[in-house]
């Protein structure tokens, strides 16, 4: 008689996404995972992050997309450390790939590594991938509905940040309604709204950002 046999499909991941956390937290590295739908803005946030934070901290970047070094190479041209990591396909990053990734990075000399996701809405937000953070990132461009079509997406984010605001009067987006919707979902939930190319909302989320990272080993701590 042959007897079926199920697997939680998310089982290796979870191991491997355990391992990851493990690791970056050995290297006091903090680990922010992005999300977002496809064009919600998160390589232009990028952009408009990492020269905030390049002063005081060393960052380096895992760019995760389905094919081309598009994204990677904006990150690359702001002189930031940056892997490409192609799903061939796929439509989200797994832990795997990320373990795969961060040995092609200085990760000793890190303080952040931030994880670019797969743009879409849905399938990146059910895989771990060893983040400590997540921030998911909605556009006015994409409508104020997307919180309550796409909850896992919000529900179990660290920040929320809704782009392209100086768009905002081209459509009918309602900060009130997402915002209704997120905090739903997430009472305490703090949102940011930004304009990447104008700056505006930038130094707040590179104020949320510092204020999240582990605290670094000193020699006296590698010591003990």
């Amino acid at each position: 008689m042959k007897i079926p046999v199920l697997r939680n499909v998310f089982e290796k991941n979870e191991y491997a996404a355990a391992h990851n956390r493990t690791f970056f937290d050995e290297q006091s590295v903090t680990c922010i995972n992005i999300l977002g739908g496809a064009g919600a803005g998160k390589t232009a946030l990028l952009e408009a992050l990492l020269p905030k934070l390049q002063p005081e901290l060393q960052v380096g970047v895992l760019e995760g997309d389905l094919a081309t070094t598009k994204d990677a190479t904006r990150i690359a041209n702001l002189g930031v450390p940056v892997v490409q990591l192609l799903t061939d396909g796929g439509c989200h990053l797994t832990a795997t790939l990320v373990k795969h990734g961060l040995g092609r990075l200085p990760l000793s000399e890190l303080d952040l590594l931030i994880v670019e996701n797969v743009g879409n809405p849905i399938c990146p937000a059910n895989f771990d991938l060893g983040e400590h953070l997540r921030i998911s990132v909605l556009s006015v461009a994409e409508g104020d509905d997307k919180p309550a079509k796409y909850p896992l997406l919000f529900k179990d984010s660290s920040l929320i940040v809704i782009s392209k605001c100086d768009l905002l009067e081209h459509t009918d987006f309602s900060m009130e309604s997402a915002a209704r919707d997120i905090r739903r979902l997430a009472p305490d939930m703090e949102i940011i709204e930004t304009a990447a190319r104008k700056g505006t909302g930038i130094d707040r989320l590179s104020d949320w950002v510092t204020s999240k990272l582990l605290p670094r080993h000193n020699e006296g701590d590698l010591a003990q």
